[in-house]
């Protein structure tokens, strides 16, 4: 007999010699057993076992991988920057410059900051004058609204959103699924409403009451009217001094990212997800 120990487990192992038939093991120790202490290196918490065969449990490893973290936005924008510069750099790149403060008071280079909704990274940043530097490439010119800036124009700054952080808005990535143009502007009272065209594609994930960014502004759509491929949202008093929407003309663009859920939906609708569970 064996008694295999460890620091969560004691295993007892009888050593029984050669049978065709499966011995039971008995309590009762016999005259032909022996005993003997072997450390069987189990790291899995267990009760006491007893076995009939030598155990042939094997060490077993785990191992952890940090998950990667990517950057997260709320939509909540934390200041208005002013456009200093933009332009080819000298790198044969392409670079604005911004004017801020709030959003640099604890930056670093490679932090990521969200402008006008779009995830871009800090290259360079002074704070003594307050300015930071992020490039923009090719597909972001694109696909954004940021060619259309100059200098003096005010943008919505954010700070990607830290794990002790409150998520005041919703999940917003930084990647702009398009553009939308202001069709529409009227008062009511101290509010603000506001109609944006967008393309197809894209109105198929907006639904009424749902979340949307628009210039990386987390908003609740109000209604979405599918004949004219708009839908509408409405600011209060106080969002219309804290970000640019209210600032931009109808005819202007504005940079829209739809809400992920939406699009993980579609995805595994589309794979056919549902049917295989259907199916099992």
């Amino acid at each position: 007999m064996a008694i295999s120990t460890s620091l969560n487990s004691l295993s007892i192992i009888p050593k029984v010699s050669p049978s065709k038939h499966p011995v039971i093991f008995n309590l009762l120790q016999t005259p032909s057993s022996r005993t003997r202490l072997k450390f069987n290196p189990i790291f899995k918490p267990s009760s006491l076992s007893l076995f009939t065969q030598p155990s042939r449990l094997t060490p077993k490893t785990q191992s952890f991988q940090t998950p990667m973290i990517l950057s997260l936005f709320t939509g909540i924008v934390e200041e208005m920057g002013e456009v200093k510069q933009l332009g080819k750099a000298d790198h044969g790149g392409f670079d604005l410059k911004i004017l801020a403060k709030t959003v640099l008071q604890d930056a670093h280079l490679g932090d990521s900051i969200a402008v006008n909704g779009t995830c871009l990274t800090v290259t360079d940043f002074d704070t003594h004058s307050g300015e930071f530097t992020v490039g923009l490439a090719p597909e972001t010119l694109r696909k954004t609204s940021l060619s259309e800036l100059k200098p003096g124009s005010l943008v919505n700054l954010e700070r990607a959103i830290q794990p002790t952080g409150r998520m005041g808005g919703h999940f917003v990535q930084g990647h702009v699924d398009g553009t939308g143009v202001i069709v529409g502007k009227e008062v009511e009272k101290d509010s603000l409403w506001i109609k944006v065209k967008a393309d197809k594609k894209l109105l198929k994930y907006v639904v009424p009451k749902g979340f949307i960014a628009v210039d990386g502004t987390s908003l609740t759509v109000v209604d979405v009217f599918e004949e004219e491929l708009c839908f509408n949202f409405m600011l209060v008093d106080y969002t219309q001094h804290k970000v640019v929407i209210p600032l931009k003309e109808v005819g202007q663009k504005v940079n829209l990212e739809v809400d992920i859920l939406g699009k993980y939906v579609e995805r595994l609708l589309s794979s056919g997800f549902v049917d295989s569970i259907k199916s099992s």
